[in-house]
């Protein structure tokens, strides 16, 4: 039986038994929340590494980072399992087992890979990241009690199947080499220049596999089959389309997600009554805005991109929208498109390198300042209130109605800014000081 399976077993084994009697716990290796192959792979190949190497006493174990009844919405990663003959029952999913109370127990080791920071949902497991390799931009302080491997290559499988051929080399075999290459060369879009992706270092860890295991499907009739498989949408309702590729970022009193959509933007906004699926989806996840991202590809197998923002409130639909077309690092290079639903803003974006993993640090930068804004304003308040001034003088917060769309307050009462404000204040404290000292 090949030595993969048997790892998965293991962890499935170890799963159901709850690794009790007193044993020092799991050692989990965790992908990100979108659980694309990438994901997916490094998680279970990383995972299978530490089997073979770990000598901390905890049970390595790899957990796909999304509920067992999203997996088939994966359709490459159920495709490269299959043709890997790696069954997916063996597989470790994150609604099967509770890391926070492993945690408090004192018996979670984490491992991160192909993201560098926790979610705020899971803010509370920080304590357990003992290791980080991730390909995105770097959000994690450096720290001598866990080792981060973070370089922006195309796939972060390349930076696994270095880890492995620098450690343990004979930890590789068929098997977990197909599944390596397999990411590595969807995830470089078949290792085109053109498409943006590709680095060096990729290119140099696919030949080495290719060299190593000789009987590795044909490249471009892998990767033809994975994005084949990638992009087979047929079937899938609005809401598993948006779940299928899809990541969350969140601020302080704004949480929103963004979902790569493997179809034409003209295609997606045909959906019948796709503002209403879009506004259901928001409600029932607790999203206050949507972005999606679709990506299709021309006759030369160049990327072609559009972008689209959904929210039911205006004032938010606005403001992601104004920083995505102001963004600079990079510029998506936006230019509107028709969209027959006055709640859904559509972009066709010119930089077709833009990909999710160089848009999202742009939306984090724009939830960080929203945050700041917010506090300036907030102080501006506290000063008002300490210099004596009546709150009933200022002026009044815009009704919540006036975000419902197309209410007559939209507009709103004339801009005043936080600047302004302070200076206005600051000036009336002054006066008073000088008054009460005469």
């Amino acid at each position: 039986m090949p030595s993969m399976e048997t790892f998965l077993q293991s962890c499935h084994g170890a799963l159901k038994e709850g690794n009790t009697d007193g044993s020092p716990g799991f050692h989990v290796v965790l992908g990100n929340e979108a659980c694309d192959l990438d994901s997916m792979v490094c998680a279970l190949v990383y995972g299978y590494f530490l089997s073979k190497t770990l000598d901390s006493g905890k049970t390595p174990l790899a957990v796909l980072n999304i509920p067992r009844a999203e997996f088939p919405l994966r359709t490459d990663n159920v495709f490269l399992l299959r043709e890997s003959g790696l069954s997916q029952d063996y597989l470790v999913f994150r609604n099967e087992l509770d890391l926070a109370v492993l945690h408090r127990a004192g018996r979670l080791d984490l491992t991160l890979v192909d993201h560098n920071v926790l979610p705020s949902s899971d803010s509370d497991l920080e304590g357990a990241v003992v290791e980080v390799i991730d390909h995105h931009f770097v959000e994690r302080a450096s720290s001598p009690s866990c080792p981060i491997t973070v370089e922006t290559v195309g796939s972060c499988a390349t930076l696994v199947t270095e880890q492995i051929f620098q450690k343990a080399p004979d930890v590789l075999d068929q098997q977990v080499a197909q599944l390596l290459y397999g990411t590595i060369v969807l995830d470089c879009v078949n290792m085109a220049p053109e498409a943006g992706k590709v680095t060096p270092k990729d290119s140099q860890y696919a030949a080495l596999l290719e060299t190593r295991f000789p009987g590795l499907p044909p490249r471009a009739a892998l990767f033809q089959s994975l994005q084949n498989a990638r992009f087979d949408v047929s079937g899938l309702t609005t809401e598993q389309m948006l779940l299928k590729d899809m990541k969350a970022a969140s601020g302080e009193d704004l949480k929103l997600a963004v979902s790569v959509i493997y179809m034409t933007m003209e295609e997606f906004l045909q959906r019948k009554g796709l503002d209403e699926e879009l506004c259901t989806f928001c409600r029932r996840h607790g999203y206050d805005l949507l972005v999606a991202m679709t990506i299709s590809f021309g006759e030369n197998k160049e990327p072609f991109r559009q972008l689209a923002i959904y929210s039911s409130s205006t004032l938010y639909r606005e403001e992601i929208s104004q920083s995505l077309e102001q963004a600079r690092n990079p510029s998506l290079s936006l230019c509107p498109m028709s969209s027959p639903y006055s709640q859904i803003k559509a972009y066709l974006q010119g930089n077709t390198l833009a990909s999710r993993k160089k848009v999202l640090p742009v939306i984090k930068d724009f939830l960080r300042d929203r945050e700041s804004r917010g506090r300036y304003c907030g102080n501006a308040e506290d000063i008002a209130r300490e210099a004596g001034i009546d709150e009933e003088s200022m002026v009044p917060p815009t009704p919540m109605n006036s975000l419902v769309e197309g209410c007559p307050l939209d507009n709103g009462l004339p801009r005043i800014s936080a600047e302004a404000l302070v200076e206005k204040f600051s000036k009336l404290a002054n006066e008073a000081e000088g008054t009460g000292g005469q």
